[in-house]
């Protein structure tokens, strides 16, 4: 049977091939779009999808993310190329990261604050199959509607969508 670290492994780059395939059609000059005034941006959904692997990586390096002290900064991009580069580089470094990994480095435990005010705390292997992989599969799948919305051909994630019939 494989271990814990060769299974995240797997998925992390399984999951990978479909969300670079979605980052891959994000259409530039949209950035600003929004389908509803309350929500996020093309460009900040984007951006947003192709730094979450990165997370992987600060989970296993740090105890902790405490938004009182460091504030989210997007990277900036100014094309689809830059987009989808900014997140190779983002898997290739959460992907070294994880080869590194020990088993007992994943149960140590990690906590998301805003100063006093606890978001969580949990194992590391959990953190990093709820705030990493599964947060990713769910903003990469608001980000097909966006694509949808605007008519962007969509690539199949689990199967084909109804542009690869």
């Amino acid at each position: 049977m494989k271990n814990q670290i060769d299974l995240l492994l797997k998925e992390l780059k399984h999951e990978a091939q479909k969300t670079r395939q979605i980052l891959e059609r994000v259409p530039e000059g949209q950035k600003d779009w929004k389908p509803h005034e309350k929500s996020m941006s093309l460009g900040n959904l984007a951006i947003h999808v192709s730094e979450i692997p990165s997370w992987l990586t600060l989970t296993l390096n740090t105890s902790e993310l405490d938004f009182s002290k460091e504030a989210y900064n997007p990277t900036p991009f100014h094309s689809t190329t830059e987009l989808v580069a900014n997140f190779d580089k983002a898997l290739k470094d959460a992907v070294e990261r994880l080869e590194k990994t020990t088993e007992k480095d994943l149960d140590d435990t990690w906590t998301m604050r805003d100063g006093k005010n606890i978001f969580f705390t949990l194992p590391k292997s959990d953190v990093l199959r709820e705030w990493v992989y599964n947060h990713t599969v769910h903003h990469r799948a608001q980000l097909g509607v966006y694509l949808r919305l605007l008519n962007v051909p969509l690539p199949g994630t689990y199967g084909p969508s109804a542009d690869t019939n």
